[in-house]
């Protein structure tokens, strides 16, 4: 059962709790009767016992298969049984799910909303609402961890992964790195504060009033004021363009000039980001430059916030003469 220390705060805890504890027997019961049974024949087949060993039995087919299937099913019982969860758990989040991008850094977290607040090794959610990480390191393999949502993931340098979950009580619960990183690592800790829904409003509405990062415009507008500060808009906004027009492009199928097709999703997006040659869109030349290097992930993630909201309903707009084309209708 769950004490104080280790409460069930999501609704996957109790599923893992349930499986850890079935671990747990199963291990129980299989320590017991090996030990149980080493012991018994130890004592009865003893040097010196009276037992008869005039006939020993060296094969038992029946045994063997019963063994055999008992071990079968209980491991496939098992393996099916943690499986959902686990296919759940690291899948696709609910369509309502709070999105939120949680970067790793030697030794801290750092967590940016869509609304442009940004905190420090501190997470602020609301209770009862699924809330979506998508997360990345800055320099080597961390892992976000939070023991009372029973949720861990790797947080890899170079690609996105991600986690969901939802929170079912209000409260403070602590937030670590549950992957050696370096010489600060017991450090890299944090709180999640889990609020009621009017409680969280109001700490939106105030701009994350007990955030250690200064809030800032939404990640979409930083990300629209990123892309035309790179002049993005030279060849994504002209008509015809130069490069492949970015509206309604996010999760829609992109064809290459290899003749594969991709999904543009976040990882997608990032890495024609940073490195655009890495993927050409079919018809086009790779003259776009290379941004890795020059640009955080806190800027990608931003980037990548605002090219998402440019959604069918959006809308290319040439400019009057002599001004830079830009694109409106953003949804």
């Amino acid at each position: 059962m769950p004490t104080s220390m280790n409460p069930q705060a999501s609704t996957f805890a109790r599923q893992f709790d349930d499986l850890f504890f079935v671990l747990v027997a199963l291990s129980l019961f299989f320590t017991v009767l090996v030990v149980v049974m080493m012991l018994f024949f130890a004592i009865r087949y003893r040097r010196g016992s009276r037992v008869n060993r005039d006939r020993p039995v060296h094969h038992s087919r029946v045994l063997e298969m019963g063994l055999i299937g008992f071990l079968l099913i209980a491991g496939l019982g098992v393996f099916f049984w943690s499986a959902r969860p686990y296919a759940e758990i690291y899948g696709d989040a609910p369509k309502d799910a709070l999105e939120i991008f949680v970067i790793g850094k030697q030794w801290m977290w750092h967590l940016q909303h869509s609304n442009g607040i940004r905190e420090n090794n501190e997470l602020h959610i609301p209770v009862g609402k699924p809330v979506k990480l998508t997360m990345i390191s800055q320099d080597v393999i961390h892992s976000f961890f939070i023991p009372a949502f029973r949720i861990k993931r790797d947080v890899v340098p170079g690609m996105y992964t991600g986690v969901w979950f939802t929170a079912t009580q209000t409260g403070r619960f602590h937030l670590f790195c549950a992957q050696y990183c370096g010489t600060s690592h017991s450090q890299m800790t944090g709180w999640v504060t889990v609020m009621s829904p009017q409680d969280y409003q109001a700490w939106v509405a105030s701009g994350g009033q007990k955030t250690t990062v200064a809030a800032r415009p939404t990640m979409e507008a930083a990300g629209e004021e990123i892309f035309n500060k790179l002049a993005c808009v030279s060849c994504h906004g002209y008509a015809p363009a130069r490069a492949p027009s970015l509206v309604n492009l996010y999760n829609r199928p992109v064809r290459l000039t290899d003749n594969n097709s991709v999904i543009a999703d976040e990882a997608y997006l990032r890495e024609s980001i940073l490195i655009p040659d890495a993927k050409v869109v079919e018809g086009y030349q790779p003259i776009m430059p290379v941004f890795r290097g020059q640009l955080s992930e806190e800027e990608v993630l931003e980037l990548i916030a605002y090219i998402k909201s440019l959604g069918p309903g959006s809308s290319l707009k040439m400019p009057d003469q002599g001004a830079a084309p830009v694109i409106t209708g953003r949804q």
